[in-house]
């Protein structure tokens, strides 16, 4: 068991969410760095969509109350478990009593934990995870607080050495501007050359206007070739869209399952841990490819998983 000592409205408990229900107007949910998430239970042993912690709000703390093996991922900041610094994307041996302390992010936005068994709680459609904005699932639909006690899975793993495992950080391609790579959305064609070029050929500042459902960009205006009034459509994380204002606004974890704004683009899912890991004031720089080069991106995403499986604790035995 893990008792939580200080959190904020942000934090909560995730893992890759429930995508079965969106034509019953369920969100897919889930965590924002979904390949953070699944780096951190691999390392631990776990199952890729085991639930664990979506840290954004810091200076953050937790207890253990029995051993296990931790992981944490995503974004780079300090931490400090029991008497040693933990480093980011990293697994390493909890003892009873230990206390875990994460400051700040020196790069990226949020920090991705995983417990050796995953965070046990009641299945809602099929997931663990927390839908902020709906209120259900995770911890009674809600973020963590002071004093929330979660159960852990059974687990019977151990680290290869007492110093823990892991991978380098800045192996993970951060870059600035973050580039993220597009496919064109329904309404591409509908946008004017300018426009068209704008999104292509300029940098886009990351907006304070941003949470688990969308973020909004600044930048110049994405005007359209005609007024468009569209029916409401089907929409998902990663869906570029673009309201009267011309200011695109992305979808993000909890994005709505439908909307009628025009599509520009769809960032794939590959990158979408760029917009999970940004912060207001970055800069994001968009690339168009093809459906070919979504897919190759999508296979290299799950070769890298494979290796990090490669890195997983050893089972205890019996």
């Amino acid at each position: 068991m893990i008792e939580i000592l200080t959190s904020g409205l942000m934090n909560s408990v995730q893992d890759l969410g429930r995508p079965l229900y969106l034509d019953q107007g369920v969100g897919r949910g889930g965590a924002m760095d979904r390949q953070a998430l699944t780096a951190a239970n691999l390392l631990v042993g776990n199952e890729a969509g085991a639930a664990g912690l979506e840290i954004a709000v810091f200076p953050f703390r937790l207890r253990f109350h029995a051993p296990c093996l931790v992981a944490m991922t995503g974004a780079v900041a300090f931490a400090q478990l029991g008497n040693r610094t933990f480093p980011a994307w990293w697994a390493r041996q909890a003892q009873a009593g230990d206390e875990l302390r994460i400051d700040a992010p020196s790069a990226g936005a949020r920090v991705m934990l995983a417990f050796s068994g995953g965070i046990d709680l009641p299945l809602v459609l099929g997931s663990r995870a927390t839908d902020l904005k709906s209120g259900f699932g995770g911890l009674e639909g809600r973020a963590l607080k002071r004093g929330d006690r979660l159960a852990l899975g059974p687990s019977r793993i151990r680290a290869k050495q007492p110093a823990g495992h892991g991978l380098d950080p800045v192996l993970l391609g951060r870059d600035d501007p973050a580039l993220l790579r597009i496919m064109a959305g329904a309404e591409y064609a509908d946008f004017t050359d300018e426009a068209r070029s704008v999104l292509l050929g300029s940098d886009f500042i990351v907006s304070r206007q941003n949470n688990r459902q969308g973020m909004r960009l600044e930048g110049d205006p994405l005007i359209l070739t005609r007024k468009l009034e569209l029916h409401s459509h089907g929409i998902m994380p990663g869906t570029v869209q673009v309201p009267p204002s011309g200011q695109a606004v992305i979808q993000l974890a909890e994005a709505n399952t439908c909307g009628g704004y025009p599509k520009i683009a769809h960032v794939i899912g590959a990158d979408q841990w760029k917009l999970a890991q940004a912060r207001a004031g970055d800069r994001l720089r968009f690339r168009l490819i093809d459906r070919a080069e979504a897919l190759a991106a999508e296979r290299a995403a799950r070769m890298f998983e494979t290796k990090i499986a490669h890195l997983a604790p050893l089972a205890l035995k019996t």
